[in-house]
């Protein structure tokens, strides 16, 4: 199965709550789903979001 990854950095002052608020969103109305999360000594999280790829359909083919 192919994704696509997109990183996401969240600084040091976004509280825990916050920060799953926000993956939640991201989750619910994009289809990002989390495949990776680090913390940094200084608070900051670098958070890897991905997603499936999907085989668009051609406009004019029947399926």
């Amino acid at each position: 199965m192919d994704y696509e990854y997109t990183p996401l950095r969240l600084p040091p002052n976004v509280d825990r709550v916050t920060a799953a608020a926000q993956l939640a969103i991201q989750a619910e109305f994009a289809g990002w789903e989390l495949a990776r999360v680090r913390l940094f000594r200084d608070g900051t999280r670098q958070v890897m979001l991905r997603r499936k790829l999907v085989a668009q359909r051609q406009p004019g083919l029947s399926v």
